[in-house]
């Protein structure tokens, strides 16, 4: 059949190639390859990023034209100051290795670098915009520095230029400070920690401290890279007491920087933000004790024309002249009282008299005056109005103007 090689038609008859599994094929592949390619470097755009629960991280290169895989192994991946993420151009250095189950060929990465921009600055900027959208920079909450500090604790090497610089600047503008000096490594391995722990450990201190400062003298950005650490931010971020940073040169701005409630160009500005000028304090007291004696003289003066405006007063120039009148005022309401008092008691006993009057002409007594008289029952008291109320041999109490009389019915008509 078209198509199908019969055993007569073996190829090997005609080639001396030997015939080589897929496995064989794809072994010497990888031979050639891992020998050819060593080490190189390879740029291109990250696609396809994954990393599963081995911490391993799975990738692609590619550009407008093609595409690698690669595998970046846990240890190194571990190792990346900055965070990996499809989209982002890269250098990549490795060498290549054919995985044998899929006869598929791959960069492994050792090295792997930002294109255009530092691994150390790219870390930067994505640790730095992690942190800003949770407020760590915000600088509402930032806190003023206390006006004149008793004690100052100092996070930094004790043996670097900066801490030298520091005390040199305390001594020469103010001397009323206790330094307590925190030693710390500034830059290298665990030197994060290190920091972050020492301000912890200040802000748990016994003795009262004022305020806190951070230092470090000038440097590279992999010199500077311990204060652009996540738990060196936070350490500042959550210290009770408000923190100074004067971290490198004036060109330098770490995390630490913006976290800090104050932040110094140089380790000697960050001392004269902590402490006040000695001169500039004297000259300061010499203007509140001009303007304190001023307004004593002001207020002195006022004081003395508001006392001549009392002693030409005339309750002091004649001060019985008030009590003549308060007494003239009194004999006055006294003769209106009593005038007002006899008023009233003549009202009073007008009124009296024609209720009297009223009443007199209302009594029973007064129409027995008359000729009247008033008839009662003996045995209740009641009045007879109606001869039918009467009984025969009843007794009956009549009364008169004056006096009374007992009788017996005798006959009712």
């Amino acid at each position: 059949m078209p198509g199908n090689l019969l055993p007569d038609d073996d190829p090997r008859e005609s080639s001396e190639e030997p015939v080589l599994s897929v496995s064989e094929l794809t072994l010497r592949i990888k031979n050639l390859l891992e020998t050819s390619f060593p080490a190189v470097w390879v740029a291109g755009e990250i696609g396809d990023l994954a990393r599963p629960q081995s911490g391993h991280c799975y990738l692609t290169l590619k550009d407008e034209h093609a595409q690698l895989g690669a595998v970046i192994w846990r240890g190194t991946a571990g190792r990346l100051r900055f965070d990996l993420h499809d989209g982002l151009e890269v250098i990549c250095h490795g060498h290549l290795d054919v995985y044998l189950p899929r006869g598929k060929y791959q960069l492994i990465v050792d090295r792997i670098e930002p294109r255009g921009i530092g691994a150390l600055e790219l870390a930067l900027r994505q640790l730095h915009a992690r942190l800003a959208r949770e407020g760590l920079f915000d600088p509402v909450r930032k806190r003023p520095l206390p006006r004149f500090a008793r004690r100052v604790a100092v996070v930094t090497s004790p043996t670097g230029a900066a801490i030298r610089d520091f005390l040199e600047v305390l001594r020469r503008r103010w001397r009323a400070i206790d330094v307590l000096v925190v030693p710390v490594r500034v830059q290298g391995a665990g030197a994060a920690e290190e920091i972050a722990a020492a301000i912890g450990l200040v802000n748990r201190l016994a003795t009262p401290i004022d305020c806190l400062a951070v230092i470090r003298g000038g440097g590279s950005l992999e010199d500077l890279w311990a204060f652009n650490e996540e738990i060196v931010v936070r350490a500042i971020y959550g210290s009770r007491l408000p923190v100074v940073s004067g971290v490198g040169h004036e060109i330098d701005v770490t995390l630490a920087d913006l976290a800090a409630d104050v932040r110094a160009l140089t380790p000697s500005e960050a001392a004269e933000r902590i402490a006040p000028s000695a001169e500039e304090a004297a000259q300061l007291l010499r203007q509140y004790q001009g303007r304190a004696a001023t307004a004593l003289r002001s207020r002195l003066a006022a004081g003395r024309r508001r006392l001549e405006g009392v002693a030409e007063d005339r309750v002091f120039r004649r001060p019985l002249d008030r009590l003549f009148d308060l007494a003239r005022r009194l004999d006055e309401i006294e003769s209106r009282t009593l005038r007002a008092v006899r008023q009233h008691l003549g009202r009073g006993r007008q009124q009296a008299d024609s209720a009297a009057a009223r009443l007199d002409s209302l009594s029973p007594l007064a129409v027995l005056g008359r000729g009247y008289s008033l008839t009662q029952r003996v045995r209740d008291g009641r009045v007879l109005r109606d001869a039918s109320q009467l009984e025969t041999g009843e007794a009956i109490r009549t009364r008169y103007a004056r006096g009374q009389s007992i009788s017996r019915v005798e006959r009712i008509e």
